[in-house]
């Protein structure tokens, strides 16, 4: 049912300049490593009448469960449609899995699964004949369509609702029914655009199980976009943050998360409040949060400081914990730029 190794990503049909190439090297360490990329855009703009949905966007992600984050008119429906092929651009170029967006749309749109936000459901028929038909659409025979879509129900859950029309399911259903549809023809590439918008708790469990099972255990690439930091962080292993058409910040969930200087959460025994006027004398920079410290240590300095510190005042430390940025506080220190 499912392919139990990706095949490598072929060599790119668009040639990029030696300054695309030189960019891509210095600010996405996986495309310097050599790493395959899951999509990779030069120069890309896009306009609609006065209004600049894309401007002049260069950006390399590699492969695996990507975040794709940014407020309301920052482009990304406008990038998930050009890298799909759907509708053309105005200048620049690009790849998806190694293939030209602008001389093989087809192509890419049969290595790829798309999850629309909006319902796009055929009212009056039932979930097998919705997902075979897809199945169809993407190049597949009749009968291996309906066999596909039998067991893609059955993974998604819908298995017992197989033959009651699409009308009657639930908003849940239908959006596992949407994945379903999505994976029929067994994509490299699925592209799901606010999964879990306008869902009840358990059935955003349901669609969040369901992605990273498809990146984890199933050799898929996803590109996630969501409004929700807490699904970004529960699917993805890499993030981008658009804004105005373009790239405001990219990299792996670890490293935008990573304190810029090595902070902790402490807690002692004694006296906290006397222990942080004791290392703000030392230079770091101290928060008191209830019964603990926040503490961000000097640059240059290591958690030798927290420990000359106890020896000092004769403390001891009962908790440290290293602290790390929210996915949020990444995302709102990224569109900041946009003010």
């Amino acid at each position: 049912m499912w392919k139990e190794t990706v095949e490598p990503t072929a060599s790119p049909d668009a040639q990029y300049s030696s300054r695309d190439n030189e960019w891509f090297k210095a600010h996405v360490p996986d495309y310097a490593q050599g790493h395959p990329m899951l999509f990779d855009l030069a120069n890309l703009t896009k306009t609609y009448g006065r209004i600049t949905a894309l401007r002049d966007l260069t950006v390399a992600v590699p492969e695996g469960a990507i975040g794709l984050l940014g407020p309301n008119g920052a482009g990304k429906t406008t990038m998930i449609r050009a890298l799909m092929g759907l509708i053309r651009v105005d200048a620049g170029g690009g790849n998806v899995l190694g293939l030209d967006i602008r001389r093989r749309p087809l192509q890419v749109r049969q290595l790829v699964g798309f999850v629309p936000e909006d319902e796009c459901l055929f009212p009056g028929v039932d979930g097998v004949e919705f997902v075979a038909y897809a199945g169809e659409l993407s190049g597949m025979a009749r009968t291996d369509a309906m066999q596909r879509a039998h067991e893609v129900l059955d993974y998604v859950g819908l298995g017992e609702a197989r033959y009651r029309k699409v009308d009657s399911y639930s908003t849940g259903m239908k959006q596992r029914l949407k994945i379903a549809s999505a994976i029929v023809h067994d994509p490299r590439m699925v592209i799901l655009d606010e999964p879990t918008n306008g869902m009840d708790p358990a059935g955003r469990i349901e669609v969040l199980e369901l992605a990273r099972d498809l990146s984890r255990n199933k050799g898929m690439s996803l590109l996630f976009s969501s409004h929700l930091m807490p699904d970004v962080e529960a699917v993805c292993n890499y993030v981008l943050v658009m804004g105005r058409g373009r790239v405001l910040a990219q990299g792996s969930l670890a490293e935008l998360t990573r304190a810029d200087r090595p902070a902790f959460e402490i807690r002692v025994k004694e006296d906290a409040n006397a222990f942080g006027r004791h290392l703000a004398n030392l230079g770091c920079q101290v928060e008191t949060r209830d019964d603990s410290l926040r503490v961000e240590l000097p640059e240059g300095e290591a958690t030798a400081t927290l420990w000359r510190a106890t020896l000092d005042l004769g403390e001891q430390i009962r908790s440290l914990k290293p602290v790390r940025n929210t996915l949020e506080e990444v995302f709102l220190k990224a569109v900041e730029e946009l003010a």
